[in-house]
């Protein structure tokens, strides 16, 4: 679905991400990725070796495969999403959807498809620490309570000022159990003077047997591609409330070899540490986000 066209109140996250997962798995089934095992989570393939009484004969009279019935011990995968929340990510433009909704959208869309897998969840919020953080758990309460957590952060006005990045990653490799996958959404948009100390943390999620995907969060236009009109603006630093006025095409040039040498830095230290980066562009719809996982989960299991 294209997320343009959807408008946000409160207490129709849960549905709206409903939505994009189905229209998701729909399209993943007629694309030539339908192997993932997204329809069938309560089952796994057969392998030689597996207790025929666990065969199930259902399935594999409708599909003519063998599947074995696959109870919730078996599903293992521990996943954290972590949601930056400080005031850089109240950014949207001309109507469209802000960072901070999108990554809530997109969150609850994955929590959904965790829920079909019978993988367990858990949610941390952070700006320059740590502000709060669920257990890891697959029940359907607890998924509803996380989801209830969403919908009350988009009810207000982000009110945390500062990112830390670093701190905040080395504290999910302290706090977090080993092994299991870890997604963070985030502009990515951090202090400059802490870039090698972001690459340090990211290396100690990695460290401390962490899978990890970033998910870069933008608007691709404005703040990737500076595409203003040739007037003057006065910006605004939504975490420092500093103020600048000029005519963007004064400092396009300059400002797109700085953002782009980040962002090639920024990729470069993920490969480095076997870690996934998913640039987001805030306009487009959520598939790149629910592939990437499956992507990760399979390689995982």
């Amino acid at each position: 679905m294209q997320l343009s066209s959807y408008q946000f109140e409160t207490g129709n996250l849960e549905l709206l991400a409903r939505q994009a997962v189905e229209g998701f798995i729909i399209g993943l089934h007629k694309s030539p990725f339908h192997g993932f095992s997204v329809e069938f989570a309560e089952h796994r393939l057969y392998n030689p070796g597996d207790n025929l009484r666990h065969i199930d004969w259902k399935v594999f009279g409708r599909r003519d495969k063998l599947f074995v019935k696959k109870y919730e011990e078996e599903t293992n995968l521990r996943c954290c999403i972590a949601l930056d929340v400080s005031a850089s990510m109240s950014f949207g433009y001309a109507g469209g959807m802000s960072k901070i909704q999108f990554s809530a959208l997109a969150a609850a869309a994955m929590m959904q498809l965790l829920k079909k897998q019978l993988d367990a969840a858990g949610m941390y919020l952070f700006s320059d620490k740590l502000l709060s953080g669920s257990a890891i758990k697959s029940s359907e309460r607890h998924y509803k309570s996380l989801i209830a957590e969403l919908e009350v952060l988009l009810s207000k006005p982000l009110t945390e000022r500062g990112t830390n990045l670093p701190a905040v990653m080395h504290e999910l490799a302290e706090t977090l159990p080993r092994r299991g996958l870890v997604l963070i959404f985030s502009d990515f948009m951090n202090d400059l003077s802490q870039e090698e100390e972001l690459y340090a943390a990211l290396q100690h999620l990695r460290f401390m047997r962490q899978e990890v995907i970033l998910f870069q969060v933008g608007d691709a236009q404005r703040e990737w591609s500076f595409e203003f009109e040739n007037r003057p603006y006065e910006f605004i630093d939504a975490e420092t409330q500093e103020r600048v006025r000029l005519v963007p095409a004064d400092v396009k040039e300059a400002y797109l070899a700085q953002i782009s040498a980040y962002h090639q830095r920024l990729e470069e230290h993920c490969l480095r540490y076997n870690i996934d980066l998913i640039r987001c562009d805030t306009h487009t719809n959520l598939n790149q986000i629910l592939y990437s996982y499956l992507v990760k989960r399979n390689k995982m299991m």
